[in-house]
């Protein structure tokens, strides 16, 4: 296997983790009203940003997930699918810090929804 090194890369990894959250019993209700076309390319800019430096991604992620009523156990189901997809199609340093900043992220929206209290 190979490690994380560009858009492409992303673009799969992105959209099999997609696949894995539409099929999954917990997570798809939550994101069952996500434009999936429009949403994805996206994330992906936001996975390049995050692991590549590219700059195209402009959002606020935090505040797109606010409304969704989430709960400390969709954090863990997603960082559980998360770190699957990218173990079954990639090994390296920009996949160990892909898994990394997921993390970060879920951390960071559980403090800001008052799911968790900070580390």
């Amino acid at each position: 296997m190979k490690d994380v090194t560009d858009k492409a890369d992303i673009a799969r990894l992105v959209s099999a983790f997609y696949e894995k959250v539409r099929s999954d019993a917990m997570l798809s209700p939550v994101f069952k009203h996500v434009d999936w076309e429009h949403h994805t390319p996206i994330i992906i800019d936001f996975w390049c940003m995050a692991l590549l430096g590219d700059t195209s991604y402009k959002g606020n992620p935090f505040a797109k997930h606010v409304p969704l009523r989430l709960e400390g156990e969709h954090f863990g189901r997603w960082l559980k699918l998360f770190g699957e997809t990218i173990d079954e199609n990639f090994e390296g340093e920009k996949a160990e810090e892909a898994k990394a900043r997921a993390v970060n992220i879920a951390r960071l929206f559980r403090f800001k929804l008052g799911l968790t209290a900070p580390d």
